[in-house]
C-alpha cells in the first residue's frame, strides 16, 4: 500500500500547488510549466483561484504545500493573502509572481520570500519549488503586512478572525467600530461581532483615514458617525458618539472630545 503524504510534509512525494492569479493566461502558463518540470520536480495542482479571498476559501477545504501567488489582484492581493496564510492550521510556502521589476522585488529577496518575474521560466520555477520543498522560512507576518501597506498605499482589505478552528475574514469596509476589552479586540459589523487577534494601536496606525480614535478602548468608522452628545455624569466617558444604524452609543474621552468633533466636521 502506498503511504499517504502527511499535511505539511513536503520532504517526499509531489508538492501540492495552488495557483493564484487574476489572469487566466498566467494560470494556464504556470500549469504548463509545472507539467514541463514534472520529471525533475513532481507536483500536483490542487486548484486555481483568481484572487486572495477565493484562494483562502480553497485552502480551508484542501491544504497545499505551495501557493504560487500573483501580487497585484482585485479583492485581495498576494501580499495580504500571504499575511493571512499564517492563520491556517497548515501554512503553505508562498512563491510570489510579479510583472513589476522594482524595489519591491529586492524587499522580497531580503525577506527570503521567493518570487518569479513574469513571464515565468521553467528553470526559475523549478528552483523556487525546490526551495519551498526545503521549507525555507519566509518573512514574519508583520513584515508582510507592512510591505503590503506600502505597496498598495493603504491597509488590509480583510482582518482575520479565528473561530472554532476556522479562519474567518472580516471585510474592513463593513466594520463599524473596534472595541478593546481586556485582552481582546472586537470588530462590530451590522450583522455581528468578531474577536480579533489585533491591538487598537496597530489598527489605528494601519487605518488612519477611515477610523477615528474616540477613547482608549474604541476606534470608530468615520462614515457611521451621526453626532455627539455630552455625558450627563462625570464618568469614564466625557461624551457619547451617536452612530448611524445602531441604537448604541460609544464613549468619547475628554482628551479626544474636541479632536473627534473637528475631524467629523472635516
Amino acid at each position: 500500500m502506498q503511504a499517504q503524504q502527511n499535511p505539511g510534509d513536503v520532504s517526499g512525494g509531489p508538492l501540492r500547488v495552488l495557483i493564484v492569479d487574476d489572469e487566466a493566461p498566467a494560470r494556464v502558463r504556470l500549469r504548463a510549466l509545472l507539467e514541463d518540470i514534472q520529471p525533475a520536480c513532481p507536483t500536483r495542482v490542487a486548484g486555481e483561484a483568481d484572487n486572495g479571498l477565493s484562494a483562502l476559501e480553497l485552502l480551508q477545504r484542501e491544504p497545499v504545500d505551495v501557493v504560487l501567488a500573483d501580487i497585484h489582484m482585485p479583492r485581495m492581493d498576494g501580499l495580504e493573502l500571504a499575511g493571512h496564510l499564517g492563520g491556517l492550521p497548515l501554512s503553505p510556502a508562498v512563491i510570489f509572481t510579479t510583472a513589476y521589476d522594482n524595489h519591491a522585488v529586492q524587499a522580497f529577496e531580503l525577506n527570503a520570500v521567493d518570487y518569479l518575474m513574469k513571464p515565468v521560466r521553467a528553470q526559475r520555477l523549478q528552483a523556487a519549488l525546490e526551495k519551498a520543498r526545503q521549507r525555507q522560512a519566509g518573512p514574519e507576518r508583520q513584515q508582510l503586512l507592512a510591505l503590503g501597506q506600502r505597496l498598495r498605499g493603504g491597509g488590509r482589505t480583510h482582518l482575520p478572525c479565528h473561530e472554532r478552528g476556522r479562519l474567518l475574514l472580516v471585510p474592513v469596509a463593513e466594520v463599524l467600530y473596534f472595541k478593546a476589552d481586556l485582552k481582546y479586540v472586537t470588530a462590530r459589523t451590522l450583522e455581528r461581532e468578531y474577536v480579533l487577534d489585533e491591538t487598537l494601536t496597530h489598527l489605528e496606525e494601519e487605518f488612519p483615514e477611515p477610523f477615528i480614535r474616540l477613547h482608549r478602548s474604541v476606534l470608530v468608522a468615520r462614515r457611521v458617525l451621526a453626532g455627539f452628545e455630552r455625558a450627563q455624569e462625570d464618568g469614564d466617558a466625557y461624551g457619547w458618539a451617536l452612530l448611524r444604524g445602531l441604537p448604541e452609543k460609544l464613549p468619547v474621552s475628554r482628551r479626544q472630545w474636541g479632536v473627534v468633533r473637528a475631524l467629523a466636521r472635516a
